[in-house]
């Protein structure tokens, strides 16, 4: 983005010198670019996972990663999250209940993730099939019992993108937004990983108590099967992409009861699964 001498350097972002190309000429100016981390998911005492994602609200990151990647049930699993700065990164110790780290140690699942990675550390394509297999009750959401409008997924829309301040002053971020049932934005979180933003609102969610029933998510990106696998697991109904979805992700919507809808812009939209919580 090119801002020159703005004072625009957000959270999670660094201003960096550049060469720009512009009107026939190079001149030197800034840019404000996104950070991008590695952040060291510890399970009590257990190192588990590496992620790459935006240096800010990790310890939502971390509860709403162990939310959506079934490690923990419920947010009472989640005992303590403490997130400590090192030289390479953070490492983000969280303490779980005993029952949820047998499950996590008997899983022998390694995730170790990169930007926009939802499948780093499957081993075979048997262990996938048995992932998409896997879920249980918590991969499910219970049927529609509200419906809303269309025009408040546009609303929810356009009020999540005037929240988007990393991704305005880098141009290099996605977002993930919660929404009541008239389209106002309750909730917003940001990550270069749109995987991980998810995460972050999924925690963020459980923080703050929402009832997922009452309303629904927009993401600013397609809609691949892991996040439609994370919103599920989360209890979301309403899946709400500016783009498009997978095959997969519209099967695995269809499986799990989830209402995925599809390039929410411009006055329209696609209802690719379970209609019933869309008026009209």
């Amino acid at each position: 983005m090119n801002l020159d001498a703005r004072v625009l350097h957000p959270a999670a972002s660094s201003s960096l010198p550049v060469a720009r190309w512009q009107d026939g000429r190079l001149a030197p100016g800034r840019e404000v670019v996104p950070d991008e981390v590695p952040v060291a998911l510890v399970y009590n005492g257990i190192s588990h996972a590496v992620m790459l994602a935006s240096p800010q609200d990790l310890e939502d990151f971390a509860l709403g990663f162990s939310l959506s990647e079934a490690i923990v049930r419920h947010r009472r699993d989640v005992h303590d999250i403490d997130v400590t700065e090192a030289d390479e990164g953070y490492v983000v110790a969280i303490e779980i209940a005993a029952g949820a780290m047998a499950r996590l140690k008997a899983s022998r699942r390694a995730r170790t993730g990169r930007t926009g990675c939802g499948l780093c550390g499957i081993e075979s394509l048997q262990h996938f099939a048995g992932e998409l297999a896997a879920g249980g009750d918590h991969a499910r959401v219970a049927p529609a019992a509200l419906q809303f409008a269309p025009d408040a997924l546009h609303r929810a829309m356009a009020a999540m993108h005037a929240q988007q301040h990393l991704h305005h002053a880098t141009g290099g971020a996605h977002a993930a937004g919660w929404a009541d049932a008239d389209g106002r934005v309750l909730l917003v979180r940001e990550d270069i990983g749109r995987h991980n933003a998810l995460d972050k609102l999924v925690g963020a969610l459980a923080v703050a108590g929402s009832e997922q029933a009452t309303g629904f998510a927009v993401i600013t990106s397609r809609a691949s099967y892991e996040m439609v696998q994370k919103a599920a697991r989360a209890g979301i109904g309403l899946l709400a992409a500016i783009s498009a979805p997978t095959a997969m992700a519209v099967r695995v919507a269809e499986e799990a009861g989830v209402t995925l809808a599809g390039f929410v812009r411009g006055g329209r939209h696609v209802v690719y699964t379970h209609p019933g919580r869309l008026a009209g």
